[in-house]
């Protein structure tokens, strides 16, 4: 048996990641946590218009132009701010599971999340099996 079998099959049997794996999660998430802050600041300043860059100075021809663009991308800028206020609190929600002790167990199998799926999606709550089991019922 190759050492990653054996550790698939230990991971297989725990309920819970040690201390030691969760400040790892712990790292990634606080990483990703300050990145979509600053992502969400970016959006913000984008449809609200408070970085000031905006047709006022120019002739009124080009800004009867730019007004239909201007509230289209402000739109979307909002949706993807809305997206993004989510995400933030879905990470912030993993950081309370870390603290409590319930993080990376899946919440309809109550098995371990694959350390693979938490690295890349650090705020998932189902394993993979689950998540393909909820698909396949819609």
């Amino acid at each position: 048996m190759t050492e990653d079998k054996k550790q698939e099959s230990k991971n297989d049997q725990r309920t819970r990641y040690s201390k030691e794996e969760l400040e790892e999660f712990k790292q990634i998430i606080l990483k990703k946590l300050e990145e979509a802050r600053r992502d969400l600041k970016m959006l913000t300043d984008a449809y609200t218009n408070s970085n000031e860059n905006d047709t006022t100075d120019t002739s009124p021809t080009f800004k009867v132009l730019e007004e239909g663009y201007l509230v289209l991308s402000k739109e979307e800028n909002s949706q993807l701010a809305a997206r993004q206020q989510k995400f933030i609190q879905n990470l912030e929600n993993a950081l309370v599971r870390i603290e409590n002790g319930t993080y990376g167990v899946c919440r309809e199998t109550g098995k371990l999340i694959s350390k693979e799926r938490l690295r890349s999606v650090p705020h998932a709550t189902l394993s993979i099996e689950a998540k393909l089991a909820r698909n396949k019922k819609r």
